[in-house]
């Protein structure tokens, strides 16, 4: 489901404004290929977006021991799954990556120590929805990894520490879904979502509204439904690393929302 259509509200940031800040749910890889009420709200958003200098990406993808920044010059695309039909690995999304923007972030990163990266690329939690947002691939990019070791209040207090990129023309994507059980999955994309992934979708939702970040960063004692729609938390702390970057008086703007295959949540949502 797409919700209000957030360009109207985009405001044009200023030399010192800070751009915004997008989380996006991004599900299936079939999303890269698919024209759906999602990515076709991705695509208006993509369109309303301010140009930025570069975006950097925080994918539930790339989830690792230790926390990595890409400072690759020309980030690969990554076929990270599998049984998928073969126009999904002819797809490739060409576009630079940002050395120079990169090394600043390793920098402004206190919480860790943040190593330089030149393997990885842009896994499909990046690059399946740039094809929509930036689909010109002519905006450098560059990836930040997700310590699988460290708990959800690291990842929102790194976060924090990279607010300085949003005022030097850095576009911020946290990539992930609030909800995903891939063990819960049903194969019809449009199946009737299960009710514990509607209840934690909600409650989450409520919590954005309160600005109660505290209780999202301890999802774990909200709740049986929260155990059910976050079973492992690489696609949950994305949504942390967002809402870190919230600031004060900035409003959040949903785009879309619905689950796909039962048990996964499609929310997205715009900071500023």
């Amino acid at each position: 489901m797409v919700l209000e259509k957030v360009g109207r509200h985009l405001r044009r940031q200023d030399a010192t404004g800070p751009l915004p800040v997008v989380f996006v749910g991004h599900g299936s890889p079939m999303n890269a290929v698919e024209d759906n009420s999602w990515t076709l709200a991705w695509t208006e958003v993509g369109r309303e977006l301010p140009r930025p200098r570069a975006v950097l990406c925080i994918s539930a993808h790339w989830f690792t021991d230790g926390t990595y920044v890409h400072v690759g010059e020309r980030p690969r695309t990554i076929y990270d799954f599998y049984g998928f039909p073969p126009e999904l690995y002819r797809l490739d999304y060409r576009c630079p990556g940002s050395p120079e923007l990169a090394e600043e972030s390793r920098r402004l990163i206190r919480t860790a120590d943040a190593e330089p990266d030149r393997g990885w690329g842009l896994d499909h939690g990046a690059w399946v929805p740039l094809r929509r947002f930036l689909p010109s691939a002519d905006v450098p990019v560059f990836q930040l990894s997700i310590d699988g070791t460290k708990p959800a209040a690291f990842h929102y207090s790194l976060a924090r520490e990279l607010a300085p990129l949003r005022r030097r023309g850095v576009l911020i994507l946290a990539s992930g879904n609030i909800v995903h059980n891939l063990g819960q999955i049903e194969p019809e994309r449009d199946a009737a979502p299960r009710d514990w992934a509607v209840e934690f979708d909600r409650l989450t939702a409520e919590l954005i509204a309160d600005g109660d970040h505290q209780r999202l960063i301890g999802y774990r004692d909200l709740g049986d439904a929260a155990l059910a729609s976050v079973p492992t938390p690489d696609h949950y702390f994305p949504l942390l690393s967002a809402l870190a970057l919230q600031e004060k008086g900035e409003e959040i703007r949903y785009f879309a929302d619905g689950f796909a295959h039962a048990s996964v949540s499609m929310r997205s949502f715009v900071i500023g």
